[in-house]
């Protein structure tokens, strides 16, 4: 995937026990209330950028429902989600998160700088695995999980509210903090906050 659009949403419906590769390759997507990136059915979906590629996502105003999902990322996934590859991903939304997955979401690589001031840089229900990436991440909640594992990567957390959130999104996983590996830097803003 490749160019500029606006008010333009890639929609994900496939098979349930389908895997399926979006590539960006050099992709801008502007919208005002709805995901840049939406995934309803699939098994698992891997967003890839490529090497030496810049892609830019973004949602400016507040998000629309889609029936019953109360959608608020601008990558927003019902189901696993894997970002990995060698290019950059720059996610912004000014009043929801920058990516979202309402299953796993695991980073195996990449290059992502995450704004959300409003609400979450990652979040997931289940769980975030980290095994490597790099990361900047400016927003309200770093990130959100039920359970968060860190093997690898370079992490800078700018947050107002936590940086390393764990908390009962999911009956499926204990709630937990893994920190195996990786270089962590949390900046955190007065008052009532924590850095994990």
């Amino acid at each position: 995937i490749s160019g500029t659009a606006k008010d333009v949403t890639i929609k994900v419906i496939a098979a349930e026990d389908a895997k399926v590769q979006l590539v960006l390759d050099g992709v801008s997507i502007s919208n005002t209330d709805s995901p840049a990136i939406y995934v309803t059915e699939a098994d698992k979906v891997f967003i890839t950028t490529t090497e030496g590629s810049s892609n830019t996502l973004s949602v400016s105003g507040s998000f629309v429902a889609d029936g019953d999902t109360n959608l608020d990322a601008v990558i927003f996934s019902k189901q696993d989600l894997v970002l990995n590859g060698l290019g950059g991903l720059n996610v912004s939304a000014s009043k929801g998160n920058a990516i979202t997955s309402k299953d796993d979401l695991k980073v195996t690589g990449g290059t992502y700088t995450l704004t959300a001031e409003s609400k979450k840089g990652l979040e997931a229900n289940d769980r975030i695995m980290i095994y490597d990436g790099n990361f900047s991440l400016s927003a309200k909640e770093g990130m959100e999980a039920s359970q968060m594992i860190i093997d690898g990567g370079d992490i800078t957390i700018s947050a107002s509210d936590d940086g390393l959130n764990a908390t009962l999104n999911s009956e499926n996983y204990d709630v937990l903090v893994v920190i195996n590996n990786g270089n962590i830097k949390i900046d955190m803003a007065q008052g009532d906050t924590d850095g994990i």
